[in-house]
């Protein structure tokens, strides 16, 4: 009965605040941070320490990982604990500081399904020299456009459809319409397609693959 009353529950327990490192970890900071004396709360806390480097043990030799643990110690401690670091003590504000929002770049291209890096492609083409290298690469910049144009349309296209996005990509300075250029086939570009699993058929097993164990053999 005594057993059954003595149970914890994680609810009536402390909300961890490195859960990376459990529910011992914590009780071990929560320890030296009751410990009076103060050579032997520095004692506890380099063995805390050394112990933490062992979950990692071809890290915690590294001064930088070493200061990372340091700086979990204060963290688990909530700065409650005073002793002497062998690194600088981070503030509690810079550790709780929010970073600063990344700037994502906001780009909402006339023709998605070409992707951003294809008008990066183009934005390099534009600005080589004319001749048989820039043809070279608006060539397969346009062959890439109408191998992406068919994973999204999934059907067929005409070589002027890609002709005409190109040239209002690059701004009228690609105009392979007037060249008489021809991509390739879109049957090459649907051919080169992963086929389907031969397993399945709309989501139902093969018939043929169904196992034939324990049935007669003549």
């Amino acid at each position: 009965m005594n057993l059954v009353e003595n149970l914890e529950y994680n609810t009536e327990r402390s909300k961890l605040i490195i859960p990376e490192y459990g529910r011992h970890f914590q009780k071990m900071v929560d320890h030296a941070v009751s410990i009076r004396d103060d050579g032997e709360r520095n004692r506890v806390a380099k063995a805390i320490i050394s112990v933490m480097g062992n979950i990692q043990p071809h890290l915690r030799d590294v001064p930088d990982f070493q200061h990372k643990l340091w700086d979990q110690l204060f963290i688990m401690s909530d700065f409650k604990l005073d002793v002497e670091s062998p690194f600088p003590i981070t503030p509690k504000e810079t550790l709780q500081q929010r970073p600063e929002p990344l700037n994502y770049p906001q780009n909402f291209p006339k023709y998605r399904f070409y992707g951003n890096n294809i008008k990066r492609m183009i934005d390099v083409a534009v600005k080589w020299e004319k001749g048989e290298m820039r043809e070279g690469l608006e060539y397969v910049i346009a062959n890439h456009m109408k191998k992406s144009y068919l994973n999204w349309n999934k059907d067929t296209v005409d070589d002027q459809v890609i002709f005409k996005h190109l040239y209002e990509l690059s701004d009228g300075q690609i105009d392979m319409a007037s060249e008489g250029e021809n991509l390739t086939e879109s049957d090459q570009f649907l051919k080169s397609r992963p086929a389907k699993s031969a397993r399945t058929t709309s989501g139902k097993k093969n018939p043929r693959n169904t196992n034939s164990r324990g049935k007669k053999r003549y």
